[in-house]
């Protein structure tokens, strides 16, 4: 059984939080709001945070809230980074403002633009570390991004998560070599 929801979340120096309706969240990079269903409260205590639920039917939500409060109180004080590669020959990468532009093997540029909040360093023009606050809206872009040519398992070009692991695949010539 988890018990994701009777931890309480420690306040870094510099955020803010203001209970009402939703739970705010302000810090040194951004703000973020959290909503607080209905059997779902928010305690505020001295540096930290906790999470309360009303009774045993709204444990659900109580583990989603303090998750996703955790997150926002993380999110406005450090920040998210999640990293990407591109592999293949011809396959990069380049910035033009908040523009990526992407040479993906097509016979056209694929342009991808970002939201506020999201930034981009490309690397070698074949790996990309992009960085924000709100870890969903991050996570979303990056998903985006890995889908506008996501690995293939024949010759593993692509798209795809640093550190992800794309078990390759035989073709045709060497199943029939047995």
């Amino acid at each position: 059984m988890s018990r994701v929801g009777k931890k309480p979340i420690p306040l870094p120096t510099g955020v803010k939080i203001t209970i009402g309706e939703q739970l705010l969240v302000e810090g040194p990079k951004g703000k973020l709001t959290v909503p607080l269903p209905q059997g779902v409260r928010v305690e505020k205590s001295a540096g930290t945070i906790e999470i309360k639920r009303e009774n045993d039917s709204f444990r659900a939500l109580h583990g989603l809230t303090r998750a996703l409060a955790a997150n926002a109180v993380t999110g406005v004080s450090t920040g998210f980074t999640r990293e990407l590669d591109i592999v293949g020959i011809g396959y990069r990468a380049e910035m033009k403002g908040s523009v990526i532009s992407f040479t993906l093997g097509y016979s056209h540029l694929i342009e991808f633009p970002l939201p506020k909040g999201i930034d981009c360093k490309i690397d070698k023009m074949t790996h990309l570390v992009l960085s924000g606050y709100d870890k969903q809206q991050l996570g979303q872009i990056v998903a985006d991004i890995r889908a506008l040519r996501p690995p293939e398992p024949y010759k593993q070009k692509g798209i795809r998560y640093a550190g992800e692991v794309v078990r390759k695949k035989v073709g045709k010539t060497g199943a029939s070599a047995k």
